[in-house]
Order: structure tokens, then C-alpha cells, then sequence
């Protein structure tokens, strides 16, 4: 295994990670089990939008979640994907 496999398996279990313990059960539940499905699969640039997505504050996503507020799915397609996500 070269060093980029490495690198990049090691992003994965951290984004992992990160995205099953939020905080919110509601946020682990949709991010942890999206996640758990799709990261394996997902290319570097995916990763990067998923990371993104992972970093936004909870109230924020939570808001997105429940269809609150306008999610910037323009800015990232990625989000569409995780919104529609059914744990």
C-alpha cells in the first residue's frame, strides 16, 4: 500500500469519526449512517465536500435536517445526498 492509500484510509476513519459523534443524536444518526455507507466509496474530491458538510456547525446542519432553512445545495451537491438520507 503506498503512502496516498494510507493517507487517504486514514481521512476516511477520521471523517468517519467525526461524523458519528456530533453531539446531536438526530446529526450522528443521519451523517454517522451516511457515512458509514458512502465513505468507503467516495473519491478525494467527495471526501473534501463530505469534510466540509462534517465541519459545519450543528445548529446549522440540524436546521438543514429538519427543512428549516435553505440548504446551499448549489455550493455543495454533496448535501442534497446527505439530506435525503434515510438511516
Amino acid at each position: 500500500m503506498d503512502q496516498e492509500t494510507t493517507d487517504l484510509d486514514t481521512f476516511r476513519r477520521k471523517l468517519l469519526w467525526r461524523a458519528t459523534h456530533r453531539g446531536l443524536k438526530e446529526l450522528d444518526l443521519v451523517l454517522g449512517g451516511f457515512a458509514r455507507q458512502y465513505v468507503g466509496g467516495m473519491s478525494p474530491a467527495e471526501l473534501g465536500e463530505f469534510d466540509a458538510i462534517v465541519s459545519l456547525p450543528d445548529p446549522e446542519l440540524y436546521g438543514w435536517l429538519m427543512g428549516g432553512e435553505g440548504a446551499p445545495l448549489s455550493r455543495w451537491p454533496m448535501l442534497s445526498r446527505v439530506l435525503t438520507f434515510k438511516p
